[in-house]
């Protein structure tokens, strides 16, 4: 099993490796309503090696902007570390179980907690200056402005 997790790209379009596990990305919608949902079943859950668990997100665009959302209930919104650069971004942080019972007392346990982590390879570059995260209802939103290739400008030539 490779150590490395599987970029969007990989998990968007498959892989040669028949072995490889791979979450199934569905786009919907059109134009600047477009989005993706990765669809993961309760017993595909990837858990890293390193025993934290994989962050699920929805990722869509804007006409201007890259949007990340991910889930992130019984989180303090000051515990969450977003490391950002023009191609990628990294969400992590820790869940903390405030155990109300002892283990045994549990008739189902599904909820993750302990540290999680998710990088994004992301489709087009964007302004880490303008980026915003914020955090509604348990759910957080990373807005990332796309660069503007096209947007040129006039140099004017000085005289020393």
């Amino acid at each position: 099993m490779s150590l490395l997790k599987p970029s969007l790209f990989t998990r968007l379009l498959g892989s040669d490796d028949e072995t490889e596990d791979t979450t199934p990305i569905v786009f919907e919608g059109k134009g600047a309503e477009r989005h993706s949902h990765a669809h993961i079943a309760a017993q595909d859950v990837a858990v890293p090696e390193d025993g934290g668990g994989e962050l699920a997100v929805d990722i869509y665009q804007t006409p201007d902007a890259l949007v990340v959302k991910a889930l992130i209930a019984g989180i303090q919104p000051t515990s969450v570390d977003i490391a950002l650069t023009r191609e990628m971004v990294t969400i992590s942080g820790v869940r903390e179980d405030e155990r109300e019972v002892e283990e045994e007392n549990y008739f189902q346990r599904e909820l993750y907690w302990g540290s999680f982590s998710r990088t994004i390879l992301l489709p087009e570059e964007v302004d880490v200056d303008s980026a915003e995260a914020s955090e509604k209802h348990g759910i957080l939103m990373i807005r990332l402005p796309k660069i503007n290739k096209a947007k040129q400008t006039k140099l004017k030539v000085r005289s020393r």
